[in-house]
Order: structure tokens, then sequence, then C-alpha cells
């Protein structure tokens, strides 16, 4: 018969304890990044569904209009008191209000409420009254509302024909005004061939200017003239021009299917439209643009160095202090804090090399930066130096799970080392290297701290990729799902409206994560069929 102790002792030696508290702390891990990952899709997809609008018939004998959002008690916890959007903030200037239910008398949901998305001061919510066009369109409906704001969108469309216009003259300008700055900073003389021509172009250049802007202003304020009147739930009018309001619709109209459509609309326009209203309203194209090319732009530097320097630091560098030194660093680098990546990536990156840049190759352009500035290329530097740890180790520990057999045999068939390198031990050590990357894109994609000092910024005038020669602009600053998040959500004057796109903006960063991360995961697990070993 076995006694109790030597029972308790087996049962430690097996390990049998930190088993289940591994098992408990993994199930505890994923189980709170599943609760982190509904809490954003609960407040994030139901963002653009087209809720009911309410018309309240308030105690006090007035009247709201707005769209109910949360239910909570009161601050005595004797009642309930319900939070509703308003929206017009022109009118009102608030978005949101709160409203006891006691003060409430009844509450319907008339048919011929409109909600009115506009470029400019929020949405507005109301009943439309009249036409203010010169021409006959018919009674005050909504069908005629939205044909007369198709023509509208018509005539944005030209407008922004003529803006690209003048973007593209704007930037021929531009290069014509630093190639005569070139020519002043080397003295060449007024009557010199070259700086002739240069001026004629140049005048020839802002007389086409001059005229598409008198174009774009004429044309602007014949699209203006075109507007609607609307009445809040007060009665009080407002006139609003049909080239302000992006779209119009009757939340209490619709059906199941139209609501679907609206939504599937909103998406769209999330993902390809361009942000307003202090970024709190319409799309995030140049903030996924950006993150996108900042991870992409990251990658091509910190892989290929951080593949570079493992392999040297295992296949080639020779045990010794040195060595141990250099690894020490390399797993302590992964400890710093971010934003001290960023205050070397502003001195070194920016305020080294980037002015060292401007002086040797721009010196007429001083003292107005180039390169000397925050940037796409500076702010991939310094995210390249921030996960080139990650990778460094991951490839050292791949490339030292290979058995030494696998070396020696590869010798012994009379191939070289740097052959042994190519052929055998990193197809072998690929997927280890894969997942360096994985883990470097994921944690680049999250970073804010580094980027708010090298180069985002809360609305880029450009993207970094356009069809003006050389086409990629590393020296141009960008926007980003990160910094949008804090924007928005910290530094926005209105959080109340600023909230859902905050939940919004965060469910897109994490899908986009998790779509590279996919992608490098599913090439590795190729790597790994094809370079298939026990150890991986």
């Amino acid at each position: 018969m076995i006694s109790q102790p030597k029972r308790t002792n087996s049962y430690w030696r097996a390990g049998e304890p930190m088993v289940w508290l591994s098992a408990a702390a993994l199930t505890l891990t994923l189980l709170s990044a599943a609760i982190l990952l509904i809490v954003i899709m609960v407040n994030g997809l139901g963002v653009f569904w087209p809720s009911p609008l309410q018309r309240l018939e308030l105690k006090d004998g007035s009247l709201v209009y707005g769209q109910q959002i949360k239910v909570e008690e009161t601050a005595d916890k004797s009642a309930l008191r319900r939070q509703y959007k308003i929206a017009n903030r022109d009118l009102y200037g608030l978005d949101f209000r709160w409203i006891d239910e006691a003060q409430i008398l009844t509450e319907t949901t008339p048919e011929e409420l409109l909600v009115l998305e506009r470029i400019e001061h929020g949405d507005f919510y109301g009943t439309l009254k009249s036409f203010e066009i010169s021409k006959s369109v018919g009674p005050a409906t909504l069908a005629n509302l939205r044909q007369q704001l198709q023509i509208a969108n018509n005539d944005l469309a030209q407008l922004a024909e003529l803006v690209e216009k003048l973007n593209t003259a704007s930037y021929r300008m531009e290069k014509l005004r630093l190639e005569l700055q070139k020519l002043d900073y080397r003295k060449i003389a007024i009557e010199d061939p070259a700086r002739v021509q240069l001026m004629d172009e140049k005048v020839r250049l802002e007389a086409q200017f001059t005229e598409l802007v008198k174009l774009q202003t004429k044309r602007q304020a014949a699209a203006r003239q075109a507007k609607a009147v609307f009445a809040d739930a007060a009665g009080q009018e407002k006139s609003i021009a049909l080239v302000d309001i992006v779209q119009a619709y009757a939340p209490n109209q619709m059906s199941t299917a139209d609501k679907l459509l609206f939504y599937a609309y909103k998406l769209k326009e999330l993902l390809l439209g361009e942000p307003r209203e202090s970024n709190t309203e319409g799309g995030l194209f140049p903030a996924i643009f950006g993150t996108v090319m900042l991870i992409f732009v990251m990658s091509l530097f910190s892989f290929p160095l951080g593949v570079i320097a493992a392999i040297y630091l295992r296949e080639y560098a020779k045990e010794g202090i040195v060595v141990r030194i250099v690894r020490i660093a390399v797993n302590n680098l992964a400890g710093i804090p971010s934003i001290v990546y960023g205050i070397f990536g502003l001195g070194f990156f920016i305020y080294g090399i980037g002015h060292g840049i401007d002086s040797l190759f721009f010196p007429e352009r001083l003292p107005t930066p180039t390169f000397g500035t925050g940037g796409l290329l500076w702010a991939s530097l310094t995210l390249a130096l921030l996960t080139v740890p990650v990778v460094i180790v991951s490839t050292e520990e791949a490339l030292g799970a290979i058995p030494r057999e696998m070396r020696e045999g590869s010798y012994a068939l009379g191939a070289t080392k740097f052959q042994t390198l190519y052929r055998i031990l990193l197809p072998m050590a690929s997927p280890g290297i894969m997942t360096g990357l994985i883990l470097a894109m994921a944690r680049a994609a999250g970073e804010v701290a580094p980027l708010m000092i090298t180069g985002v910024v809360k609305l880029a005038p450009a993207l970094p990729l356009d069809g003006n020669f050389p086409f990629l602009h590393l020296d141009r600053k960008f926007m980003h799902l990160g910094f949008h998040i804090y924007d928005i959500g910290f530094q926005s004057p209105n959080v109340e409206a600023a909230k859902p796109m905050v939940f919004v903006t965060t469910l897109l960063l994490v899908l986009i994560v998790l779509l590279m991360s996919s992608v490098a995961i599913r090439l590795r697990n190729k790597m790994k069929k094809r370079y298939t070993f026990g150890t991986f």
C-alpha cells in the first residue's frame, strides 16, 4: 500500500500543478481576448445600422427628434433616463441629450422624419419643408430631394475634376518653383536660356491656374444656389445647400432589405471614403492605406536586417564575450518602451540623417526641410528598429533548432558553408523566421507613440503613393489607424459623437492585423509542409 506522502511527492514531481496552471493562464488569456473582440464588435458593427428616429413630446410642451442610444438609471437610482442623439449641432450646440423617462408624454416614429448626413456640422434631424431652386421641382418629398441630390452630386463630380486639374497644376508649379530656386542657389544669370524657358513655363502655368480657380469659384457659387429648407422638432427652419448633404434617408420608412443595403453602403464608404467632420465621420481610406504602407515599408527594412544579423550571430560569429553582449543587448532592446525609439528616430533619422540629406541634395530649399522632417520613411525605419530584435531572436532560435548533423552531412557532400546556409538551413528555418515576421508586423501595426513624433498626422493632404513621379513619396506625412483612434478618442472636443468611430476604427485595425498575419501564417504553413522537420 502506497502512503499518502509518496503520492503527493509524485504529483508534484510529475509537474501536474504547472500543467494546470499553464492551462488556466492560457484559458484566461484566450477568454480575455475573446471578450475584448466581442465588446469591440458589439459596439462597432452596429454603428451604421439606421435606427428609428423618434418624436418625443415632453411634459414641458417641447418636442424632440432623436435616436435612442442607451438607457440607464438616474443618479439617485429612482428612475430611468435615456440618451438620445438629437443631432442639429449648428442649431443646438450639442449632439446628445439625456431625457428622464418621467418627462416623456408620448413617443412616436413618424415616417416623414429625415436624417441628413452633411459634410459639416454632423447629421440633421427634421422634416423637409420646401426647395429653394430656380426651377420648379415639384412637391417637397423625399423622392424629389434624392433627385435633386443626384444633380448636386453631378455638380460635385465636375468640381472634383476641376480640383484634380488644380492639384496637377499646383504640383507642376511647385516643381517649377523648386527648379528656379535651384538656379537661384547656383547664381545662374537671368538671361540664361534654361531660366528663360522656366520663367515662360511659370507664366503659362500661373495663367492656367488662375483660370481654373476662377472657373472653380464660379461653379461652386452656382452649385450652392440650390438649397432645401428643413425644420427641426421646434419648427425652426434651416436652409441647407444640397451640395453640403452627403445623403438623405428616412429610417422609419426603411424595410429590413433597405437597411441592409444602407449598411453595405456605409461599409463601402468606411473603407473607400475620405474622413470628414474632424475625422469623426466619413471613411478611413487614408488611414487604412497609411497603416498598410507603413507595415510594408517597415518589413522591407526589418526583415532582411534581422535575418542577416541572426545568421551572422548564429553561423559566423565566434562565441565570446562580444557575441554574448550583443545577444544581451538584442534581448534588452525588445523591452525598451516604444516612445524611446520615437525619440531616437526623431534625433537620429530626422534631425541627423534627414538634415544631412537636405544639406547635400537640397541645399537650395533650406531652411524648409525636405527629408529633415517627419515622414513615412523615418517612421518605417523607427518601427524597423523597434521590431528587428523580434526577428533576430526568432531567426536565431529557428537556426539553432536545426540539428548539427544536417550541417555536417551537407559539408560531407562537398557543399560550402554558404551553400549549406542557402540551400539547407534557411529553407528549414523559414517557418521560424516567418513567425518572427508575423510578431513584428503585429507589434508595428499597433504602435502609436513613436509615430506621433516621426511622421503621422491627423489629416494628410495627400497619400504617399500617387501618379506623380517618383510615385512613392517616402518624405510625405501619413495617417495611421492607431493614431486615428487616439486622436478621435482622446483629442476630439465631442467625445460622444466620436465614440462610435473609435470602436469602428479599432475593429478595422484588428481585422487588418489579423488579415496580414493570416497571410503570413499561410505562407509559414506552406513552408512547413515543404520543409517538414520534426523540430518545427
